[in-house]
């Protein structure tokens, strides 16, 4: 069996700052390839390109770039390969009382310390909201550390404000900051993650967690809102939504590749997904990707 040991990552602000401000060109960020958690909240702006956004339970294809806001201690897998076609990625990470716990019990914080509550299951933000944050986000590389700390604080409290936004796991993603839950779960995370092109019996999975079938069963719909078997069937969709926007192989090929061995099923399983075919949702979407 292959199991990818989960990943507490550690983060250490930039230096004379209270929070980490990374920019990477294009695709360089390649050491988040796997699921991992860490305690900092996590702010991502990726300025144009398209890929797969895993947070939580919650995967899918993102396009025209990507702005997120990530909660303390939610699993998630890197958002850039080497097919997103951004042109770079900006990566903020605070801890959820950066400034020190009296500064954030400040009246003045108080929509900053909503928005961190909101962020639990992870936001997703779009349109306009996407467009001006990504903007203020990449005008903070120029500051020092005083006036990126105020950019910051301004874009924080807008992106309290934001109504263009979708919350990504909106059942209620359980696991909050125990430790124990989040190695478990990611072990699992990252076991589909390494298994999903081939079936993942119960009986396996639940092994791999440590757990009976009905035990983890329970543990999995607990904590993520969904069966297991539903969640592989989405990041086996995902997957094939990416696979149909980035290479050029012919839809059976894809069907295969994303751990399907039925056709007929990955066809009807891909239109209530979607709401749309595999063929439709290639041609739509090579006509955004092209304007």
């Amino acid at each position: 069996m292959s199991i990818k040991k989960p990943a507490l990552e550690v983060i250490n602000p930039s230096f004379g700052s209270s929070f980490s401000f990374i920019k990477f060109k294009e695709n360089q960020n390649q050491n988040t390839s796997y699921w991992h958690y860490h305690p900092e909240i996590e702010l991502v702006y990726v300025k144009g390109g398209a890929g797969k956004r895993q947070i939580g339970s919650h995967i899918s294809y993102y396009t025209e770039g990507d702005l997120i806001l990530i909660g303390s201690n939610l699993p998630h897998c890197g958002f850039t390969d080497k097919f997103t076609g951004n042109e770079n990625e900006v990566v903020i990470q605070m801890l959820p009382d950066f400034l020190g716990s009296e500064m954030m019990d400040k009246p003045e914080m108080a929509n900053i310390k909503l928005l961190f509550k909101r962020c639990r299951g992870g936001l997703a933000f779009t349109g306009k909201t996407k467009e001006v944050i990504g903007e203020k986000i990449e005008n903070l590389e120029g500051m020092n550390n005083f006036e990126r700390l105020l950019g910051f604080l301004s874009i924080l409290e807008k992106l309290q404000h934001a109504e263009d936004y979708q919350i990504l796991n909106a059942e209620g993603f359980s696991m909050q900051a125990d430790v124990q839950d989040n190695e478990r779960i990611n072990v699992v995370f990252n076991y589909v993650k390494t298994n999903f092109q081939r079936q993942i019996p119960l009986e396996e999975i639940a092994d791999v967690s440590g757990m009976t079938v009905p035990s983890f069963c329970r543990y999995f719909k607990h904590i993520t809102g969904k069966t297991f078997t539903n969640f592989v069937n989405e990041y086996r969709l995902v997957h094939a939504s990416k696979l149909l926007a980035e290479k050029p192989i012919g839809i059976t090929d894809i069907c295969f590749e994303s751990g399907f061995n039925n056709f007929s099923y990955f066809n009807k399983s891909f239109k209530k997904f979607t709401g749309k075919s595999p063929s439709q949702y290639r041609n739509e979407l090579k006509t955004v990707l092209e304007n």
